[in-house]
């Protein structure tokens, strides 16, 4: 877990939304005094957004609370971080809503100990929540420079419990498995069997799945299979590599 003075939080704002301006970029950075602000707009986020909405997992909440959501878009969307919808962080791909990632991480039921596999690190949001409810995240990101800048974005924010890996997530990462949880946070048309086959017994994989019209799945893997649920309507973009050729 990451532990952080607000001062540090101000430094890293000003590092992040810079080292943002690479992928289109270009607001105003935030001005010293404004973190007070974005508390209070994550505790609005996390009253009216996700509370509302049914998720109730303390532990989840305080996560939502506690990770400062701005730092993970680019500088010139600083001020729409907390708003009720996804934001394009570069490369075609966004960081997902706040509702949808609480109620992804709530699926999942994360545990202290746990160790997770995410598909898709994006700015890094999801795996930042995730480390601060369990032992370990695992992730993987097709986009190289998605990948490098949420690398350096979480060790600059203090997180040791995050490995990031560059490349296709469609077959996992076998030299972790098996995992508590699977994460899949882009769309394939099917369920990958490797991110199946590399879950414990008892283990939980929330993914979102379809083409044009697609849903969020939770399964669930007993001894005798898969147990399937499918939660709520979602739009995700869509898994790329191995995924589009199956």
């Amino acid at each position: 877990m990451a532990d952080w003075s607000d001062w540090w939080v101000l430094v890293l704002t000003a590092l992040v939304a810079a080292g943002c301006s690479s992928a289109g970029s270009s607001g105003e950075i935030q001005k010293p005094g404004d973190e007070a602000e974005f508390r209070q707009m994550r505790e609005t986020m996390v009253q009216v957004q996700i509370e509302q909405r049914g998720v109730k997992t303390s532990r989840v909440l305080e996560a939502l609370r506690k990770v400062p959501r701005h730092l993970f878009v680019p500088g010139d969307l600083v001020e729409r971080a907390y708003e009720d919808r996804a934001l394009p962080i570069g490369d075609d791909q966004t960081i997902s809503q706040p509702y949808i990632v609480a109620l992804m991480t709530e699926l999942l039921e994360p545990d202290r100990n746990d160790r997770v596999l995410e598909i898709g690190t994006g700015s890094g949001y999801q795996a930042a929540i995730l480390a601060e409810l369990v032992g370990h995240v695992y992730t993987i990101e097709i986009v190289e420079p998605l990948a490098r800048q949420a690398t350096d974005r979480l060790a600059a924010m203090g997180y040791n419990n995050i490995t990031v890996r560059t490349g296709d997530g469609y077959r996992g990462w076998v030299e972790h498995a098996p995992f508590d949880a699977v994460i899949v946070t882009a769309a394939p048309d099917h369920v990958p069997q490797p991110l199946v086959d590399q879950l414990k017994e008892g283990g939980k994989l929330v993914i979102p799945v379809g083409d044009k019209e697609q849903y969020l799945m939770l399964l669930v893997k007993g001894p005798s299979g898969l147990q399937k649920q499918r939660v709520i309507p979602v739009r995700f973009v869509p898994m790329t590599g191995e995924a589009q050729s199956r």
